[in-house]
């Protein structure tokens, strides 16, 4: 292969990326930052809003209770749109479903923008209701999306690219919601309304690239458009081992429609795989990530920090997940999916041991919030350098053609409906046990790292037909054994199959 073709590889595989991120799962870390900084703008705002209506002036608890509605109501969406990213994307294809999303975002947008003007906190909730459905398909039909359109030594390092646009829209959003840019009371709804920008850019650049080969080759039949998707993405002639692997994926699934969730569940052949991904999945929320930046503020201003230097601080947290996600894509092909999961998931049982103890002594030794500030970034560090990005890519990897979008609607149902419950129980858990909320949040992380040891194969650099004679073992243990062969195959590069040779 030539330098040319090489590097024609690597810029349009990177572009399909970046287009496709900024307007998918950039917008589900965007939209969580930039709810933070106009909480009391808005509570500000349902309050006159209801005086002047009906003459009614609102307490503190009433006031509570209708913005905690407007922050949960986009995990709802978030739900919803999970549910109807597996036959949208059946339907309509990976790049029309993300494009088709947009229709979502930037309605979303509009009712923000239009919120003030019309006096209505109503348009508020609609609005992130949607904006909470578009994040929930981008979540689940853009790792899929990638995963079906890299090539097999690069598919965990573009899939988890996802999670790297993630922690990336999650420092963007805090930036943007600084009190020198859009995070004033004059400017709100515009803070609210921003995330269309990205939306805009996703619509201008996306249309020039590809589908995703297997969804052409595998669901729609078309052998010619899959070469040709495959030579723009690759930018060099098709291997020939590449398309044989998923010739032989398009044969095992042949005359099979696309399967439903419920399916799922009564097919015994993927029963590990279903039990694998929803385990991860809910491990994703219950791990208490998302509920560690609740404590980030308290615990800055206790090491000393000003409360008007705490915004630029707590951009820090999001630059830790950042950055973390980063180093993760560099290693995840070095070191393979299970050990970065796992070993997420003992360090954040360490940290959150850790952090209990700080919590629990910081009124009689003076060091130690500085402690518990150590703790939040190593924690959120352990967490991005795992669970973060590679839960996301398990889907693409363990389920075939077939199964993959019922997986990933079954995925992202559960990680909505879990942060959800995180959102409604951690104040609960932060009265009624105190410093020692994070030991329910310590005994996750262990449970799921004993869980990953016990049962997850390593999927690196292997094919679907290899890992699912891993997963048969578990499948349908104590019955007919099956050929395990090619577990340790190492791959070599086939020759280079010319598109007319079809």
């Amino acid at each position: 292969m030539t330098t040319k073709e090489k590097k024609g590889h690597t810029y349009t595989l990177v572009l399909m990326v970046t287009s496709t991120a900024i307007g998918g799962t950039l917008q589900y870390g965007y939209n969580l930052a930039i709810m933070n900084a106009p909480t009391v703008f808005i509570q500000n705002f349902v309050n006159e809003t209801f005086l002047e209506r009906w003459g009614i002036q609102f307490g503190v608890y009433e006031v509570t209770l209708i913005w905690t509605f407007i922050v949960s109501i986009f995990s709802l969406g978030g739900f919803i749109g999970a549910l109807i990213a597996g036959p949208m994307s059946v339907r309509f294809g990976r790049k029309k479903t993300m494009l088709l999303n947009n229709v979502f975002l930037l309605s979303s947008s509009l009712l923000a923008l239009l919120s003030r003007t019309a006096k209505s906190f109503e348009m508020i909730i609609i609005s992130r209701f949607l904006v909470g459905i578009n994040a929930g398909i981008s979540m689940n039909v853009q790792p899929m999306y990638f995963g079906e359109s890299a090539p097999k030594h690069l598919r965990g390092a573009v899939s988890l690219s996802s999670a790297v646009f993630t922690s990336f829209g999650l420092v963007l959003g805090q930036v943007v919601s600084l009190k020198e840019l859009l995070g004033s009371e004059p400017c709100w709804q515009y803070l609210l309304a921003s995330n269309a920008i990205p939306g805009f850019i996703q619509l201008l650049t996306l249309p020039w690239f590809p589908e995703s080969p297997r969804y052409l080759l595998i669901d729609c039949g078309d052998k010619e458009a899959c070469l040709i998707a495959l030579q723009r993405l690759r930018g060099c002639e098709v291997q020939k081992e590449e398309l044989d692997e998923i010739l032989q994926e398009q044969n095992e699934t042949k005359g099979e429609r696309a399967k439903q969730p419920w399916e799922l569940f009564t097919d015994r052949s993927v029963r590990w795989q279903l039990i694998t991904v929803a385990v991860l999945s809910s491990a994703m929320q219950l791990c208490g990530n998302d509920s560690i930046y609740f404590y980030a503020s308290y615990v800055f201003q206790e090491a000393g920090i000003s409360a008007s230097q705490i915004q630029y601080v707590t951009i820090g947290t999001g630059m830790c997940e950042f950055t973390a996600c980063i180093l993760c894509n560099l290693l995840i092909e070095r070191l393979g999916r299970r050990l970065m999961l796992m070993g997420g998931y003992v360090l954040m049982t360490g940290w959150a041991i850790v952090f209990t103890v700080a919590l629990s002594l910081e009124n009689m030794v003076t060091w130690m919030p500085y402690l518990s500030m150590a703790c939040i970034f190593t924690y959120i560090l352990s967490f991005g350098m795992g669970p973060a990005g590679v839960t996301g890519i398990l889907p693409t990897e363990i389920f075939n053609q077939t199964s993959r979008p019922a997986a990933y609607m079954t995925a992202g149902s559960l990680m909505w409906l879990n942060l959800f419950i995180i959102g409604m129980i951690f104040p609960f858990l932060v009265s009624g046990l105190g410093q020692y909320c994070f030991v329910p949040f310590g005994a996750v992380c262990l449970l799921t790292a004993l869980y990953i040891q016990m049962v997850l194969p390593e999927t690196k650099g292997k094919t679907i037909s290899m890992i699912t004679k891993e997963f048969y073992r578990l499948n349908y243990r104590g019955q007919v054994k099956m050929d395990i062969e090619g577990k340790h195959a190492q791959y070599q590069l086939g020759e280079i199959f010319h598109s007319t040779a079809l």
